[in-house]
């Protein structure tokens, strides 16, 4: 009989050893446990053949998709398990560089109109203005937000190898969304949006009445190009969306105090209407 490996063991190792974070872990866990099913032997005398053969089955799928299973494998096997030889020969495949399509102020105006309720307007502006990971909004606590100064201090400090969250703000017309959404609240929940991620689905109802293809991460997208043409720069533009400054001078030179970001993002002027 086959032993049942140990994934809360290798999540652990994912999570505290590599700093990961949950959305990647949960990702590793599935590959594997899916990888594992299929070859169905014990991970000890699993061979690089064996391996080979499962990747081979991804060969019609996209590269995003085949990186992906890849490091996976060469987290578990490599990482995890000390077994570097299994995956060493694989590589990642290549993937074309495909120019991002942001929509314009114009098509996010016309998108907004297909948003009916107070708090799906005043969630999709947050999103658009002020640069957040869909999660990271949908996280705010009420306190979190300081709808005076429009500035976000989100409650987690931390973060993982490659993601941050630092103080970011939002622009006028959020605010203005944003209080007329909580004029609606009548409840004491901590939460600024109760909304799961799976509730966004106002999103794909606006798409198909608007034929616009706008998402959380389109926004997002969005936000970093637009305060790049306003002539913020690139390391405030990271800092906003949570990003690691990967300059020495960025890291290690730049004033990041909200004083300074705030001063930065009021005088870009990011507007949507």
């Amino acid at each position: 009989m086959i032993p049942d490996p140990d994934m809360g063991k290798f999540a652990s190792f994912c999570q505290v050893d590599l700093q990961l974070a949950e959305r990647t872990v949960r990702e590793h866990v599935w590959q594997i446990g899916r990888f594992l099913r299929t070859i169905c032997k014990d991970p000890k005398f699993i061979t690089r053949e064996d391996v080979r053969s499962y990747l081979a089955t991804f060969a019609a799928k996209a590269p995003a998709t085949r990186a992906n299973v890849l490091k996976s494998l060469k987290v578990y096997f490599r990482d995890y398990l000390g077994r570097p030889k299994v995956v060493e020969t694989f590589r990642f495949p290549k993937q074309e560089f495909s120019p991002k399509q942001v929509p314009s102020r114009a098509d996010l105006q016309r998108f907004y109109g297909a948003i009916r309720s107070p708090r799906e307007r005043a969630f999709f502006l947050l999103c658009a203005t002020s640069g957040l990971r869909k999660n990271e909004v949908l996280s705010l606590n009420r306190d979190d937000v300081d709808l005076e100064k429009r500035m976000i201090i989100p409650r987690k400090k931390n973060g993982t190898r490659t993601k941050r969250t630092w103080v970011s703000f939002f622009n006028e017309e959020a605010k203005a969304a944003l209080l007329k959404y909580i004029e609606t609240r009548i409840d004491d929940d901590p939460r600024l949006f109760r909304l799961s991620p799976r509730q966004t689905h106002f999103f794909e109802t606006a798409r198909l009445e608007t034929g616009l293809q706008v998402t959380p991460q389109v926004l997002r997208e969005f936000f970093a190009c637009e305060m790049g043409r306003l002539g913020v720069s690139d390391r405030y533009v990271d800092a906003f969306c949570g990003r690691i400054p990967h300059s020495v001078l960025a890291r290690h030179y730049t004033d990041f105090s909200p004083e300074r970001l705030k001063e930065i993002y009021d005088r870009a002027g990011l507007k949507i209407f």
